[in-house]
């Protein structure tokens, strides 16, 4: 755990409520954070380094491409345009760029799981062929050759020689830790400070009953990998390609529902474009493999039986997962 001086608990927050912008606080209804803050604090001068970083396409090869290039903010960092990641030269990537938030308190990245610390998620986009296909190597080359770098990083991170691979990595940690969002109307319906409509409260109840063994708790996901019957035959074997193992064929990280709206299209490979397409998808959609998940076999049935008013209710409720402060804070 962090020292208390960094990490606090922030209970009954309001949006008004003044607090340090920079200070990582864990909300009231939060699990503990995963990343050791004790390692890596988080201060001004780096988490504004880490945002440069973000933003500026120098951490690509030919300089075109940024991580804000396919995190946009406005759509809780997510990529609103493309099914599949773009990358230098306009190559398509195998899957969809997931959004960002809440990073500090998961315990794996990307669809496979194949990233179990959020320092080193940044080198495989930096080091992919279809996004960035630069060198780390190669980056910190340029990063001691700027004219700004240099300066910035001895600001952030004391009086070093030369800028190096983990101190690029932990300005971007710090940036990416501090993406935070947990003020959407639900958020404030668990605070007691607003309340939720009749249609967004039979929502919350139909996706109670019907979502939450895999969508769960603050983070609304259970954090697990599921074969949710896509394909029966698997083109990308999702998990498998980590684990070696066939019985995680077709299995892809569950993700968080937060900012769920605003962040197609859905899926891995972003093959739903609306929430409408993926909850048909639930009820009459879901395809038999060896690896289906379990939740989609009870009842007799695969997927799960949703009439058209249910789904459109279980919507309603996730539109209260929206974060409109997360999309247009200034800081970030």
């Amino acid at each position: 755990m962090a020292p208390a001086v960094l990490l606090l608990v922030a209970c009954e927050r309001s949006g008004i409520e003044a607090f340090n912008p920079y200070e990582f606080q864990v909300p009231a209804h939060f699990p503990p954070p995963t990343y050791n803050l004790e390692n890596n604090p988080i201060t001004h001068a780096g988490f504004d380094l880490g945002k440069k970083l973000f933003n500026d396409p120098i951490l690509s090869r030919d300089g075109s491409v940024a991580c804000s290039n396919c995190h946009a903010q406005a759509v809780a960092f997510a990529d609103p345009q493309h099914r599949l990641s773009v990358g230098i030269d306009d190559r398509i990537g195998i899957r969809n760029a997931p959004p960002l938030a809440n990073l500090a308190f998961l315990n794996a990245y990307f669809w496979d799981g194949g990233v179990t610390h959020l320092d080193f998620v940044p080198i495989n986009a930096i080091e992919s062929e279809f996004e960035m296909g630069e060198q780390l190597s190669s980056l910190v080359e340029k990063l001691n050759g700027h004219s700004r770098y240099p300066s910035l990083f001895r600001d952030a991170f004391g009086d070093h020689d030369t800028i190096n691979a983990p101190l690029v990595l932990h300005a971007l940690s710090q940036y990416m830790n501090l993406l935070i969002s947990d003020n959407a109307k639900y958020d404030q319906y668990v605070r007691k400070e607003v309340s939720l409509s009749t249609e967004e409260l039979a929502g919350l109840r139909l996706f109670e009953k019907n979502c939450t063994s895999c969508h769960s708790g603050a983070l609304f996901t259970n954090q697990q990998y599921a074969n949710n019957g896509l394909d029966t035959v698997f083109s990308d074997i999702g998990r498998a390609l980590i684990s070696e193992g066939l019985a995680d064929n077709g299995k892809f990280r569950i993700p968080s529902l937060r900012n769920i709206a605003l962040t197609a299209p859905y899926m891995h490979d972003g093959r739903f474009a609306t929430l409408e397409e993926v909850l048909e998808h639930y009820n009459s959609g879901v395809k038999a493999s060896v690896t289906l998940a379990a939740e989609l076999q009870e009842l007799g049935r695969q997927g799960i039986p949703l009439s058209k008013p249910e789904q459109a209710r279980i919507i309603e409720f996730l539109h209260t997962l929206t974060d409109y402060a997360f999309i247009t804070n200034e800081l970030f």
